[in-house]
């Protein structure tokens, strides 16, 4: 079941996030039209996947006392995947301001610089670096790589950073666009922000009801790692 699973979720997350990716590569508003968004957004859904898991499991591993069954080496192996696609989200990053240099656009060129140093908001930008690149620098030390608190502070920051992304990417591209008289700055509306508390609230509603529910760890799986447990470690 877990071969047939992987085998079908593998080709779903690829596909989905490079036609979502392809909404803005096939535009042509500065800061979208790049073709390193494909493989650019399912490293991101990743990365931010396993970050959402650390936030979720760590608090539920605690709580329910499942410190045998999910062990330091399962968090740490998430942490090194983390790093991992972390580095191509940087690189994604990396080939954004090198492709804006290297095409001697001009349109390119003041998007990055606008995003970067001058346009309003700057400060995002530098915060998401921060975030989703600096951060997970830490993760090279196993002694932090294996502390569960850690990692939950770090999956918070990094789940703030990937946030942001999505709002740089379609905020600031929109904010300055080609034409000068349509540029204008994003406030949200109370129906913005509703909207948003409100998806993350059902979320987690869901999540609760899941782990009330439905059994947090297949009986299946108990039975076979339980005499084992105590030498996880």
């Amino acid at each position: 079941a877990y071969l047939i699973l992987a085998g079908l979720s593998t080709p779903l997350v690829l596909s989905v996030h490079s036609v979502v990716s392809f909404d803005f590569a096939v535009s042509l508003i500065p800061g979208w039209h790049t073709t390193v968004f494909p493989p650019y957004f399912v490293a991101g859904a990743v990365y931010a996947g396993f970050a959402m898991v650390l936030t979720f499991t760590i608090p539920v591993r605690k709580f329910y006392g499942l410190e045998g069954l999910i062990t330091i080496r399962h968090l740490e192996n998430m942490a090194k995947v983390t790093l991992a696609t972390g580095f191509i989200v940087i690189y994604g990053y990396a080939m954004e301001a090198f492709t804006s240099w290297y095409s001697a656009s001009p349109y390119e060129g003041f998007m990055m610089w606008n995003r970067m140093w001058v346009g309003p908001y700057w400060w995002t930008y530098w915060i998401l670096l921060f975030c989703n690149a600096f951060s997970i620098q830490f993760l090279w030390i196993k002694r932090l790589r294996r502390s569960p608190l850690f990692l939950w502070l770090l999956s918070l920051i990094i789940g703030v950073g990937m946030w942001l992304e999505r709002f740089v990417i379609v905020v600031t591209s929109l904010a300055r666009d080609y034409m000068p008289s349509s540029w204008d700055l994003y406030s949200g509306t109370i129906w913005d922000w509703s909207l948003f508390i409100g998806t993350i609230s059902f979320f987690v509603m869901m999540m609760f009801l899941f782990i009330r529910f439905l059994p947090i760890i297949p009986m299946s799986e108990m039975k076979m790692i339980l005499p084992r447990s105590k030498k996880a470690e």
